[in-house]
């Protein structure tokens, strides 16, 4: 009945919650079709995104980091790592001033080591030179304002501001999901994706580019990135032996083909769903993709 008034209806909280596995395969389909197939954004915000890619591709293939280093995440997950006293306190600050965040006191470097920490936008850079991109890669970044700004940002390469006339931006730059959704259809559209945290637009426009082919997707190692960052800084590791361990720790987590975890009774534990929409890709598409990263 709902459905009939409405047309449409909005469930909220609901994302963490949807079954991954143990579904009909026409239904795992239908969900497919409708993520990829029927969802559209509106006109102007595929237009402003169509644009923004072409303009990306004027000067060939292009990278899109997705780096989560926005003042809120680092409140919210209490990771400061290589922020100064002044930002870790404002940092704190802001996480008790909300009481909805429920973890207030956090071991920022605990957390880190455990992997649960997005990269610094200087590790990120590290780990992208150790990984084999030349210094001329074109590099896009989907993100929101990065905490700590341009002194941040300095080694990275173009965003929004820098492909648009600013009365182009100015409808959107109020709305923080219509400028992510502009991120997302130039993450889906690029070369390379890598993602520096792995939430949720991480993981859908992982499964969209695993949908459209396989579209590589590089999938972080955090833990194990943080300890060979670590050993390189503290002079343990030469650049030449951190740059052969970077490449042998991501060799398999290039998206390739593969099926997802699942654990029974624990849904929130498993492989999410969106992120590898195994189910839609047909065995001999597996097979051709799995032989192109083969050949890569």
């Amino acid at each position: 009945p709902l459905v009939r008034k409405h047309k449409v209806i909005r469930f909220s909280r609901t994302d963490s919650r949807l079954a991954n596995n143990g579904l009909p395969l026409r239904l795992q389909k239908l969900r497919c079709h409708v993520n990829y197939n029927a969802l559209r954004f509106t006109p102007s915000i595929e237009a402003l995104g169509n644009k923004m890619i072409s303009s990306l591709r004027k000067t060939g293939s292009f990278v899109v980091l997705h780096l989560r280093y926005e003042m809120d995440m680092l409140a919210f997950s209490g990771c400061t790592h290589g922020c100064s006293g002044q930002e870790t306190a404002e940092l704190t600050r802001m996480r008790y001033a909300y009481p909805w965040w429920k973890e207030k006191e956090i071991d920022s470097e605990k957390k880190r080591l455990e992997g649960l920490c997005p990269l610094t936008p200087g590790e990120t850079t590290l780990v992208l030179k150790a990984l084999g991109f030349p210094r001329d890669t074109r590099i896009y970044i989907a993100s929101g304002e990065i905490y700590g700004g341009e002194k941040r940002l300095a080694a990275l390469k173009v965003r929004k501001e820098m492909l648009l006339f600013e009365d182009e931006l100015h409808l959107f730059q109020k709305h923080s999901t219509q400028m992510a959704a502009l991120d997302y259809l130039v993450s889906v559209a690029s070369d390379v994706f890598i993602p520096s945290n792995d939430g949720n637009m991480a993981k859908v426009v992982e499964g969209h580019r695993r949908f459209m082919g396989f579209h590589r997707t590089i999938q972080l190692d955090r833990k194990k990135l943080v300890e060979l960052i670590d050993l390189f800084e503290d002079q343990e590791l030469s650049w030449n032996e951190f740059c052969t361990a970077v490449k042998e720790l991501h060799e398999g987590r290039m998206s390739q083909p593969t099926r997802r975890k699942v654990i029974a009774g624990q849904p929130k534990e498993e492989d999410y769903f969106y992120a590898n929409p195994y189910e839609c890709l047909g065995p001999a598409r597996k097979r051709r993709e799995k032989l192109k990263h083969t050949e890569t």
